[in-house]
């Protein structure tokens, strides 16, 4: 071997250990607690940290132990919990086939997560997949992970209903913390925790949209204050916006805008049923989702890149979570108060849900877990999410501008200590219904019809509302024929969504056929836009 590759093997060697052999003795202490907690969660960096201290330096003053938050983070919240799931298919078939000795098939494979699969009293009569069921409930099959932290309260419910996440006790040893004069059960439709015990939330979120104040004026745009703000051509390959089909947090705001939509058909209904005011609401939603993803200049598959960018001058405004826009304000914040970033909650279109958190079926630390969660709803760390820093129990390196949960820091004596003190959850959740039995079913399938509608063919759809914007006439109206071409939306009507699409986009639905699907709606979109650029041409 020659002297230079030597050379350049104990450079390499140097710049792999250097770091390691250098660093401080007292990080041994971090790095190796006498615990180690397993969290797998879509939080960011800042949030990790904070709640990582938090939890250290308070399981420290109750154990007299240290311990280590080691965190996962495989993406955001619809990509873990494909991975969890992914998870405990290896363990479980790993069991069924090792350790009981069984056949294992895609009936099995197909069952031991499916909530719809119920075991009787009588295994002995079980099928195969109905055996596979009653043994996954049964048993500590788990996937090395001991607590998911953060997404929303819909994958909380979904993946409890699965059977992956257990009752951690929590709910039971303290009831004084749950029901009306505490935290209710229901807020505003939307659920704050499970009476099983599965999961409970432990921030509240709403969804809004971050504008940077310095890009609309030019544009000559006022700030955004509603969902249909967006839709307005000044906007045109100006926003940011995130990809439903990667992000949970992005589809959820999606439904926030059906969900107003339909709120204010079925209050002027007139004459009209509410079953067809509903399916005039989504109508009309898709129409606004067609005309704000058009203004689209992108979309991400990363929820927390909107508000960065509209932060960076990127993007004039975007659809966003509530504590990207409130910390990203904060963070260009002026010596007189004001910032170029601003975030206004959807007004009328939004509701206030919660950030949950659980334990894992088959934790490796089931006690340390448990301890997690009772640090999470503890009074020092819900003020982790609220508190401004260098505050008693509150973060030490990052504002959060998070909500907490809990009702009684709400009260006026903490107003001085809250990064956000005129936001008062509880009440603003009053302002919006969220209804569940109009758009619950129709999560996954609204990732669906944004992706056909808006992503797949966001070339023509852009194209033609540049064409309609070109074609527009002096009262500020649209060729109507070539309008009407673009606001055809009869493929993913409510009904067509509900018999056709959320069959071909629920668990066990065949591959084959969605991409099928896919590739066929994707087809009729694109081919209204480019009829639609040509009539706008045409002036007709």
């Amino acid at each position: 071997m020659g002297r230079s590759l030597w050379l350049l093997l104990a450079l390499l060697a140097a710049v792999v250990v250097g770091p390691i052999a250098l660093r401080p003795r007292g990080d041994e202490r971090i790095l190796r607690g006498d615990d180690t907690l397993v969290v797998i969660t879509p939080h960011n960096e800042a949030i990790r940290a904070e709640f990582g201290r938090g939890f250290r330096e308070w399981y420290h003053a109750r154990t007299g132990r240290t311990v280590t938050v080691d965190y996962r983070t495989p993406g955001g919240t619809s990509e873990i919990v494909r991975f969890i799931k992914g998870q405990y298919a290896g363990t479980f078939q790993n069991r069924w086939r090792n350790v009981l000795g069984k056949q294992w098939s895609r009936d099995v494979a197909d069952a031991f997560l499916n909530a719809k699969i119920v075991p009787d009293n009588s295994p002995a009569d079980d099928t195969p997949a109905e055996a596979a069921r009653r043994d996954f409930l049964a048993s500590d099959a788990g996937c090395g992970h001991d607590v998911f932290f953060g997404g929303g309260a819909l994958d909380f419910k979904s993946m409890a209903a699965d059977g992956v996440l257990v009752d951690s006790g929590f709910v039971r040893a303290h009831p004084e913390l749950f029901g009306d004069h505490a935290i209710p059960e229901i807020v505003g439709g939307e659920p704050y925790w499970d009476p099983a015990g599965r999961w409970i939330g432990t921030a509240i979120g709403a969804f809004g949209i971050a504008f940077n104040r310095d890009l609309i004026a030019r544009l000559g745009l006022p700030e955004p204050q509603r969902w249909d703000n967006l839709a307005d051509p000044r906007y045109f390959r100006t926003l940011a916006l995130a990809n439903p089909t990667q992000s949970s947090s992005a589809n959820k705001a999606f439904e926030m805008l059906i969900q107003q939509q339909m709120n204010e058909a079925i209050a002027g209904k007139g004459g009209a049923s509410e079953k067809q005011a509903v399916a005039d609401g989504w109508r009309k939603a898709m129409n606004l989702l067609q005309r704000i993803g058009a203004n689209a200049r992108y979309w991400s598959d990363f929820s927390s890149k909107i508000a960065l960018d509209v932060e960076a001058g990127e993007a004039a405004a975007g659809m966003t979570i509530d504590f990207y826009g409130r910390v990203q304000a904060a963070t260009v914040l002026r010596a007189d108060g004001t910032s170029r970033v601003g975030y206004n909650d959807a007004s009328g279109g939004t509701s206030y849900g919660v950030d949950p958190v659980a334990m894992l079926r088959g934790a490796p630390h089931p006690e340390l877990a448990r301890h997690f969660i009772t640090y999470l709803l503890s009074p020092e760390g819900q003020k982790i999410w609220g508190w401004k820093t260098n505050l008693p129990d509150g973060p030490k390196e990052t504002a959060l501008h998070r909500l907490p949960v809990l009702p009684s820091l709400y009260a006026p004596e903490f107003r001085s200590f809250r990064c956000t003190p005129d936001v008062l959850p509880y009440e603003r959740a009053k302002s919006f219904a969220y209804v569940g039995s109009r758009t619950g079913r129709h999560f996954n399938a609204i990732r669906f019809v944004v992706r056909v509608m808006c992503i797949d063919a966001h070339t023509e759809l852009r194209a033609a509302w540049e064409a309609l914007m070109a074609a527009r006439r002096a009262d500020g109206s649209f060729p109507p024929e070539a309008l009407a071409a673009f606001e055809d939306v009869s493929a993913v009507s409510y009904d067509s969504t509900t018999n056709e699409i959320i069959p071909a986009t629920s668990r066990g639905a065949s591959m084959i056929a969605q991409v099928q699907l896919t590739k066929r709606l994707a087809d009729v979109f694109r081919e209204n836009y480019r009829r639609s650029a040509e009539l706008a041409r045409a002036g007709r």
